[in-house]
C-alpha cells in the first residue's frame, strides 16, 4: 500500500506541465524517492524503470556519448517497453554509477523535451561535486526526507484528525480531548521515526521492537555506504562522527567529543560528508541582524540534527547501550518536560520546519548564541516571516523562562516570535518593562500542527 508524501503534489504538478526540465530527487538513502516515483508512474501510460546499480549493463549505453535521440531507443529495446514523450515516465534510479549518464540529463531537455525523466540515487552530492558541468538550468533538483508528522498521521489512517486540526489555529485552540490524541501520537512518531519503512511496521504491528529492527538495519546500510564516501576518509571516523552527532544533538557541535585520536580537520571533513549524504542535518549560527540569514552565518559554530529522530534513539542506544529511560520519557513525561528535558523535542520541530518548505529548493536551517563568554543566552531556530527576523523557540512554560528570547527581541528590536511546544495553540503578549514597555507579541504553535506554522494551512 502505497502512503501519500508531501512531494506527490509536486510531482504531479511536473507531470502536467507542456515543458518540464528532467528531475533530480536528491535525498539521504531509504526515504522513499524511488517509490514516490514509483507511484507517480501508475499516472502514465507507460513505466520503465532502470537502475544502474542492479543493471549495469545500461551504464554502457552512455559511454559511447550522451546523445539521447540514441540511447532512448536502444533503451527501450532491452527493456522491451516503449518510451514515448508525453506518455512515459523513464525513472533512472542509482544515477550515480555512471558520470556520463548524469551529464546526459541536461540533453533530455533540449533533445527531447517532452519525455518525461527523474533520476535519483545514493551519495548524488559526492558524484556532483566531481563533474565539471552538471547542466545548470536544464535540470531540477527536488530534496527529499523522511516522513513528516502529518504524513505519518495519514498513514495511520487519522485524515479525520488531521482535518480538525486544521480548523485550529492560535485563536480558537483545539478541544482538549483531540489535543491529547494529538501529543499521544507525536510521542509514538518521535520513537518510530519517519524513516517509511519503519512506519509501515508500525502501521503493521504497532510494536516498537520491530521498528526498532528495521532502524537497526538502516542503519548498518549507512554505515556499510560509508568505505564509499571518500577512499581518504576512514570509515570508522564516520561511523564516530555519526555516534556523536548523536549525543552532541541540538548543542554545538565539538570535534574534540568524536572518540578516537583524530584531529579537527579530519572531523570536520566526515561531518561535512555525513552532511552532504543527508544523514546529518545542520544548523548555523547566524548573527540575526536581518535577512537573509546566511549572509552572517558562521560555519564554525554549528549545532547539528539527525535526519530522524528514530534513527538517533538508536544510535544513542548503539553509544550510551541502553535508551529504555529516554523512551519512558518520551512516552509518559508530562508534555512540558518532554519539550524542556532533552533535545527530542527541539530535534523534531527542527526537522518537521525543514520538511514542510517546498522540496523545489534547498534550505538551511539557522540558530542564534550570544558570543560573550559565559553567556548561556541561545534561540533555537532563526526563521524569516514578513521580511523580518522571526525568533523560533522550543520551550514550554513560563513566560519568566524564556529570557533568551526577550533578550534577543530587545537587542534586535523585534515585536513578534513564535513559541512551540506541546501546549495548545494559543498567544501572548508580553510587556517588556527592560524596553519601555515595548510589546512582543508571541505566537504558541503545538510540536503536532507545525504543517500550519510553515505551509499556512
Amino acid at each position: 500500500m502505497y502512503y501519500e508524501r508531501i512531494i506527490d503534489r509536486y510531482l504531479s504538478e511536473w507531470a502536467t506541465r507542456p515543458i518540464h526540465k528532467p528531475i533530480l530527487l536528491r535525498g539521504a538513502r531509504q526515504v522513499g524517492k524511488s517509490t514516490a516515483v514509483r507511484h507517480l508512474g501508475e499516472s502514465f501510460k507507460y513505466y520503465v524503470e532502470i537502475n544502474l546499480e542492479k543493471q549495469s549493463n545500461y551504464i554502457d549505453l552512455f559511454k559511447k556519448d550522451l546523445d539521447v535521440t540514441r540511447i532512448v531507443p536502444q533503451m527501450a529495446a532491452m527493456c522491451g517497453t516503449p518510451i514515448v514523450p508525453n506518455e512515459t515516465l523513464l525513472f533512472i534510479d542509482e544515477i550515480q554509477e555512471s558520470q556520463e549518464a548524469i551529464m546526459a540529463l541536461r540533453y533530455f531537455k533540449e533533445d527531447m523535451p517532452n519525455l518525461h525523466v527523474i533520476a535519483a540515487g545514493s551519495l548524488l552530492e559526492f558524484v556532483l561535486d566531481e563533474i565539471p558541468t552538471f547542466g545548470v538550468g536544464r535540470i531540477h533538483s527536488m530534496y527529499m526526507f523522511p516522513m513528516t508528522f502529518d504524513e505519518f498521521l495519514l498513514a495511520n489512517g487519522e485524515q479525520l484528525l488531521l482535518d480538525a486540526r486544521g480548523q485550529a489555529n492560535i485563536d480558537a485552540p483545539l478541544p482538549a480531548p483531540l489535543h491529547e490524541k494529538l501529543i499521544g501520537l507525536m510521542r509514538t512518531f518521535m520513537l518510530v521515526g519517519g524513516m517509511p519503512e519503519s512506519v509501515v511496521k508500525w502501521v503493521q504491528t504497532h510494536d516498537f521492537l520491530q521498528c526498532q529492527e528495521v532502524q537497526d538495519d538502516i542503519i548498518t546500510g549507512y554505515e556499510a555506504d560509508f568505505p564509499k564516501y571518500k577512499k581518504k576518509v576512514d570509515p570508522q571516523l564516520l561511523i564516530a562522527t555519526m555516534k556523536s552527532a548523536a549525543t552532541q544533538a541540538t548543542k554545538k557541535f565539538v570535534y574534540s567529543r568524536v572518540p578516537g585520536e583524530y584531529k579537527t580537520a579530519e572531523v570536520k571533513k566526515a561531518l561535512d560528508l555525513l552532511i552532504k549524504a543527508g544523514v546529518l542535518v545542520p544548523v548555523t549560527h547566524s548573527s540575526g541582524n536581518g535577512l537573509p540569514l546566511g549572509d552572517e552565518a558562521d560555519e564554525s559554530i554549528r549545532k547539528i540534527l539527525l535526519l530522524d529522530t528514530g534513527l538517533m534513539l538508536r544510535l544513542l542506544n548503539m553509544t550510551m547501550g541502553d535508551t529504555s529511560a529516554i523512551t519512558a520519557q518520551i512516552l509518559t513525561a508530562t508534555a512540558a518536560d518532554l519539550v524542556n528535558k532533552g533535545p527530542m523535542a527541539e530535534m523534531l520541530a527542527g526537522l518537521e520546519l525543514l520538511h514542510y518548505l517546498t522540496p523545489n529548493l534547498h534550505h538551511d536551517l539557522y540558530y542564534w548564541v550570544r558570543q560573550a563568554k559565559n553567556s548561556t543566552a541561545e534561540i533555537d531556530y532563526l526563521l524569516s516571516r514578513d521580511m523580518k527576523v522571526l525568533p523560533f523557540e522550543v520551550k514550554a512554560g513560563v513566560q519568566g523562562g524564556m529570557k533568551s528570547l526577550w533578550d534577543f527581541m530587545r537587542e534586535k528590536k523585534l515585536d513578534q516570535a513564535v513559541r512551540c511546544s506541546l501546549e495548545n495553540f494559543g498567544k501572548f503578549d508580553y510587556i517588556d518593562a527592560e524596553a519601555e514597555g515595548a510589546v512582543r507579541h508571541v505566537e504558541v504553535y503545538p510540536l503536532y500542527a507545525l504543517s500550519q506554522f510553515v505551509m499556512g494551512e
